[in-house]
């Protein structure tokens, strides 16, 4: 019996903690009104703006990460079935862009990945509202 409410309450702990994970990676809206997650302690702020797309690279304290030193930006568009990618190009001081062929549908699901000047990886997540 001691053993059985030992595991349960081990797996009320663990459950508790996986979801206080989940909650510091939701969402938020920034500046632009788009939509920002933390990854690897920086900030990715995501606009779409018709068939523009727009990534917007902060820090820790919300100071613009400079864009042109990015290495490898691309974003992945999931949507209708189909995955395609596109390469993202700098903008000053601290955006990524890329032009789709048309406008993202709702739903669909658009990864961003590059690697900053010293080397860290950076990838986000969003879907489209």
């Amino acid at each position: 019996m001691k053993r059985l409410i030992i595991a349960t309450l081990t797996l009320a702990a663990a459950h508790v903690a996986q979801e206080h994970v989940a909650q510091a990676h939701e969402t938020l809206q920034g500046p632009n009104g788009g939509a920002v997650v933390e990854a690897s302690g920086r900030h990715v702020e995501f606009v779409a703006n018709g068939a523009a797309l727009l990534f917007i690279l902060t820090d820790e304290k919300d100071q613009p990460i400079p864009s042109g030193e990015v290495k490898n930006a691309r974003a992945l568009v999931m949507e209708a079935g189909k995955t395609t990618s596109h390469p993202l190009s700098s903008a000053a001081p601290n955006r990524l862009t890329a032009q789709l062929p048309q406008p993202l549908t709702a739903g669909a699901r658009v990864v961003v990945s590059l690697t900053l000047p010293q080397g860290a990886a950076i990838q986000a997540r969003f879907v489209k509202n």
